[in-house]
């Protein structure tokens, strides 16, 4: 197995590009296959200028004309070729050659390893940037029967063709480096990708590990980190716990979203869920085959004292995994970013799913004082599009009132605003809500959780509380304290 620094000083330098390859080179078991398609030989060719590769390369090709490439890797259900599927299929192809080729008998000692990657660059009218996957296949003991995997989105921000090549040549080399040598700290893998890469030139969107030596490893938390790390400006992860693309999950579909901090997720929730949904669906330009549910949190609801707190997090997103329900974590404060991200992906009907509060926030100048066009260039941006909010009712715990569309209170100076948008069906009234649960509220439940308090359960979805009792969520911190 390669060697692995015992403790890594904060301060240490970066290993170049070439000591990186000539690491990898001048190791005698390291030994396996290059498949670059869409961008040149680029990672393969930091590999052969650094020397010695014949003892680390057994083969690189690039199958650029698409018959050949189907002769090879197989056809795409969906004609395309830059794909997760194109990826696992290069691969497990590129895998199995290597098994059936070198001989065990007289290289027991080698360590089988497969880099691809599949990628459009800058189109030649610069309209679409490019994207592109790219993973290895490894082992780090040659007894090793199940290969550990990482895969990687990631899109180019950079104009030329030329300077797109060379950025993925060196996340190559950073992610074969990493995956032998610091597979032990999967988040400082991550940062080590952008080793001599400045993050305005590239953003990874998704990444999975999997396989023996990432048995322990949460994908959710992953994604948590491209985030932290300013690798990307959001991520999704679904009921199983693996990192989903964005892009493909979003494109051309409806979405309806509900933004919340889910701390923990309550029956209040979930009826604003169920209720703005049933609504959604009926919407005229809305399919039912073609229609995702998205619980977003934004960045500054996970966190704690400044900080990110990563526990925190991974008690909230378990619990909407049990629920079976998608995930996005987001770096957007305000809704119109939200909504401008989406519109990114899809041109159909989008949702908001929001309380009376958040309403009451959304119409709140201060949020928008950074925009040289303020609160009109914001909304512009909101309710360009085909939008909708459904607004589910508060109570207001002084006088009992129920708070609607119809009587909430904005600012004196957005009331002809807020009047416009009301009056122009952007802002829809959820009435059959459930009267019983409108007392309900995370940050009371959570408090009761932490103190001990009875009573909590009832006000959490089915199966909700137990999973909480039985992995301590949200009280971690406080028993250790206690201890």
């Amino acid at each position: 197995m390669p060697s692995v620094p015992s403790k890594e000083n904060a301060f240490e330098n970066i290993p170049s590009i070439k000591a990186k390859t000539l690491r990898i080179n001048l190791n005698p078991d390291i030994y396996g296959t290059f498949a670059e398609i869409g961008a040149g030989q680029e990672t393969a060719r930091h590999f052969f200028r650094a020397g010695g590769a014949s003892g680390t390369i057994a083969k690189a090709m690039s199958a650029y004309d698409k018959s050949f490439s189907d002769a090879i890797y197989g056809v795409e259900e969906d004609g395309r070729y830059v794909t997760q599927s194109r990826l696992k299929k290069m691969l497990d192809h590129e895998m199995r050659l290597v098994e059936e080729r070198i001989g065990r008998e007289s290289n027991p000692d080698y360590l089988f390893f497969t880099y691809a990657n599949t990628v459009a660059t800058i189109d030649f009218s610069k309209r679409y940037k490019g994207h592109g996957w790219v993973g290895i296949r490894f082992q780090l003991d040659p007894e090793q029967k199940e290969y550990d995997e990482i895969v990687l989105h990631i899109r180019f921000k950079q104009n030329e063709a030329r300077l797109q090549q060379e950025t993925l040549g060196i996340l190559g080399v950073n992610l074969i480096y990493g995956a032998f040598f610091k597979f032990d700290r999967p988040k400082k893998l991550l940062k080590y990708l952008y080793d001599h890469i400045d993050k305005d030139t590239l953003e990874i969107d998704m990444v999975n590990f999997t396989g023996p030596n990432f048995a322990e490893v949460d994908n959710r938390l992953m994604s948590l980190q491209l985030i932290k790390n300013d690798m990307t400006d959001a991520v999704m992860f679904g009921p199983d716990g693996n990192n989903l693309l964005p892009a493909a999950v979003l494109y051309k579909k409806s979405i309806l979203a509900l933004r919340g901090s889910f701390r923990p997720v309550t029956k209040v929730n979930m009826d604003m869920f169920k209720k703005s949904y049933d609504i959604f669906i009926r919407e005229q330009t809305v399919e039912y085959e073609n229609t995702i549910v998205v619980f977003e949190i934004t960045l500054s609801n996970l966190k704690a004292a400044g900080e990110i707190d990563e526990q925190d997090f991974m008690d909230r997103a378990e619990l909407l995994c049990a629920l079976g329900h998608t995930v996005l974590i987001s770096k957007f404060q305000e809704y119109y970013k939200l909504v401008e991200y989406f519109n990114n992906y899809t041109k159909a009907k989008i949702g908001l799913t929001m309380g009376v509060n958040n309403l009451v926030d959304v119409f709140d100048e201060k949020y928008y004082r950074h925009l040289s066009g303020g609160i009109l260039e914001a909304f512009g941006k909101l309710f360009f599009k085909d939008l909708k909010v459904y607004l589910y009712p508060m109570k207001d715990p002084d006088t009992g009132q129920i708070l609607t569309s119809n009587n909430v209170k904005v600012h004196p100076r957005m009331k002809e605003l807020y009047k416009f948008f009301k009056y122009n069906g952007k802002v829809m009234d959820i009435i059959d809500y459930d009267p019983e649960v409108l007392h309900i509220f995370s940050r009371d439940v959570l408090k009761k959780i932490i103190n001990n308090e009875e009573g909590w359960e009832a006000e959490l979805p089915e199966g909700i509380a137990e999973i909480i009792k039985q992995k301590h969520l949200f009280t971690r911190k406080v028993l250790e304290e206690k201890e």
